[in-house]
């Protein structure tokens, strides 16, 4: 474990910078840090009613209307995305990440970073063309922290891992992005398929960057990356007759849809119902085809993704063929032979922005946090008996903070 992890959290936490996942140059620069605004049941407690939180009963009656305390903890595992977002250009142990300020408690303590593998190469004369900086092979992605904060072991009631994963930013991840095709999801340990049912499979671009190596470097791949960090805190917090434990990954984008394939894998090492695990995306695109959505069914992974309704990168890649009759110009039979039929995975949280053409503002994880904010503003406050008892420590879900101003070309 790396000397700074410890300063990891709390260094990403104090900044609310993003990026926008767009092709082109984006340069963005703080103008003006205004204070951040906090939800008022933003210390909702969860207690003994964590696992309905975390999905248990598919979030039934806690989405319309949304449900304060479940706005709250969306909230708050949106800081950790914010936070994976704000440390993607700095190594983990860069000395500027140890001078940054952060939240003064957040709870939590990272046990390791991150790293993803691009699968795609770039001739010598695109590579030469493009920046350093965006054509890295492998980037740092996000972290794994687990609560350890003995106030809000007690507010959660259970030992929370969170693995946080940030969206595209590197030239590399943008052309896995493109690869839209679908390609088989081999789930380890392997379980073959029922010769009824068609294969799992998910988007070939996305299943590169979790599954690759950098040899070179001697880096694992991400899916190996997550594997050992999870058995690891599994084995060393499970046989210590203490709380319960829950794995919730969190991502945004790109982000979203890897955390998706990392829940299905952890599921698979761990064995179904060993750890809840649960799903919290943003503004995530489609991952698989009926039969993968079916299998994380089966596992019991909780999936709630948080849909801007103006975000066309939820709406992508390729189609989703219902069971309804066929209405359109080209039949299901015949877009089930094209290799991008999908389908969506989990339960929605529909969010609505005004419609614009800005593609990137309504991606932005930012302004899917407004969102939420806004949505659970409208909501009815909790009852005394769900806050629960008065604590010394409280989360603060902070939003988005300050003014930006990007500068595209």
């Amino acid at each position: 474990m790396s000397p700074c992890s410890s300063s990891l959290l709390k260094s990403c936490l104090s900044t609310r910078q993003s990026f926008f996942p767009t092709p082109r140059h984006i340069s963005c620069r703080r103008r003006k840090f205004t204070p951040a605004a906090v939800h008022p049941s933003a210390a909702g407690w969860l207690g003994k009613r964590w696992a309905e939180y975390q999905g248990a009963s598919n979030w039934d009656g806690l989405l319309d209307p949304l449900n304060p305390t479940l706005c709250s903890e969306i909230l708050r595992y949106g800081d950790f995305v914010q936070a994976a977002y704000c440390c993607c250009d700095l190594e983990p142990c860069s000395p500027s990440l140890l001078r940054l300020s952060g939240l003064p408690c957040s709870g939590y303590r990272v046990t390791r970073s991150l790293q993803a593998t691009s699968g795609t190469r770039l001739p010598c004369w695109a590579a030469a063309a493009v920046p350093s900086s965006l054509s890295r092979q492998s980037s740092w992605i996000g972290f794994v922290a687990v609560c350890e904060d003995d106030s809000e072991l007690a507010r959660l009631g259970r030992r929370d891992v969170v693995i946080s994963l940030r969206g595209t930013v590197t030239f590399l991840e943008w052309l896995d992005n493109l690869r839209a095709t679908l390609t088989s999801a081999q789930a380890a340990p392997f379980r073959p398929t029922p010769v009824h049912r068609s294969k799992p499979m998910v988007e070939c671009g996305f299943w590169s960057l979790f599954t690759s190596p950098a040899p070179a470097v001697s880096l694992p791949s991400l899916r190996d990356q997550i594997r050992d960090e999870v058995r690891r805190l599994v084995h060393r917090y499970a046989g210590n007759r203490g709380p319960d434990i829950s794995i919730t990954i969190t991502g945004h984008s790109l982000g979203a849809a890897l955390a998706v394939l990392a829940a299905d894998d952890i599921t698979a090492i761990l064995g179904c119902g060993a750890v809840r695990v649960t799903v919290v995306s943003f503004g995530g695109p489609r991952v698989g085809n009926a039969e993968f959505r079916r299998r994380i069914e089966e596992q019991g992974i909780k999936v709630l993704r948080i849909v801007n309704t103006s975000d066309i990168i939820t709406k992508v890649p390729g189609f989703v063929v219902g069971d309804q009759e066929e209405d359109g110009l080209c039949p299901n039979w015949l877009l089930s032979k094209t290799g991008w039929v999908y389908a969506d995975i989990g339960h929605e949280l529909r969010v609505r922005s005004r419609r614009t053409a800005n593609v990137a503002a309504c991606h932005d994880l930012r302004h899917y946090l407004q969102l939420v904010n806004q949505l659970g503003d409208e909501s009815s406050p909790e009852s005394d008996e769900e806050q629960g008892p008065a604590s010394g420590w409280r989360w603060q879900a902070v939003m988005a903070g300050g003014t930006f101003e990007y500068n595209v070309s």
